[in-house]
């Protein structure tokens, strides 16, 4: 596959900035992001790569963070391996859950390596939630991350999918570097009507992604399954609480993380 690679620079530029300025352009069709000095450096399939989408996410981020602007380029990514490139600055130690277990992942997307603070809660959360002998969905699978903590934690089963390829690809790799074995689909949402029911849902992704797709989660849920959600802010919650609750699901707890949020849900 051709990429674009995007060049960002971020004034003033700091992390949160640039967490914001990643998960924005994620929803643009960026793939993968690399931190830099003065800002961001992004990915995109050449097909998916429209400019008006990316001048959308860079507008919507001076909106949520007043004074803070950037600037960006956009060339052909050389045809060299560059996310090996990335794996091999990043030496990624391996994620430690609550009961001591470890496991390893190699991650392709910097949101998949577990440093994340999304990924910090939703690890959280599904310690907290002891899944033993559960039936798990992993909606936007990503590395595999969640899905692979879910099993190490004595979950029965894990449906994993993506709607990116190479995403699928690095979650069936650290599946098995695990040991693990998982259903990991390529697909939307739509492909839940080949999932089976489940006990609990997981989905860190992004507040619009999360919002089309709720009903089709509801759908997925045995009565008193839970959902855990993040990828979003604090302006997101509310629009998600009440679209959970027109399909039957019931507001938990909200986590907080920096800027970022999780909200867990209940099927009555």
């Amino acid at each position: 596959m051709k990429y674009f690679e995007l060049q960002f620079k971020l004034t003033p530029a700091n992390e949160a900035a640039s967490d914001l300025l990643a998960a924005l352009l994620a929803d643009a069709g960026c793939d993968t992001f690399l931190p830099t000095d003065d800002g961001l450096t992004a990915y995109i399939q050449q097909a998916a790569y429209s400019e008006s989408a990316i001048q959308a996410a860079v507008a919507t981020l001076a909106e949520l963070l007043p004074g803070c602007t950037a600037t960006f380029t956009c060339t052909q990514a050389p045809d060299e391996n560059w996310n090996a490139t990335w794996e091999a600055e990043h030496q990624f130690q391996p994620i430690t859950l609550p009961d001591g277990q470890q496991f390893q992942i190699i991650p392709r997307q910097a949101f998949g390596s577990g440093e994340h603070a999304t990924t910090r809660m939703m690890l959280s959360l599904l310690a907290a939630a002891s899944p033993s002998g559960l039936t798990v969905i992993d909606a936007g699978c990503g590395t595999g991350v969640l899905g692979i903590a879910a099993l190490k934690l004595g979950a029965a089963s894990v449906f994993a999918y993506d709607i990116d390829e190479w995403s699928v690809r690095n979650a069936r790799e650290n599946f098995a570097l695990n040991g693990l074995d998982a259903d990991i689909l390529e697909g939307d949402a739509s492909i839940l009507d080949r999932a089976p029911q489940a006990d609990l849902l997981l989905a860190n992704i992004n507040r619009n992604i999360l919002l089309a797709d709720l009903p089709a989660f509801a759908a997925r849920l045995k009565p008193g399954a839970r959902l855990f959600l993040s990828g979003f802010l604090e302006e997101d919650i509310q629009p998600l609480v009440t679209k959970a609750a027109s399909l039957g699901l019931t507001h938990e707890t909200t986590l907080a993380d920096g800027d970022w949020r999780a909200l867990t849900f209940s099927r009555t």
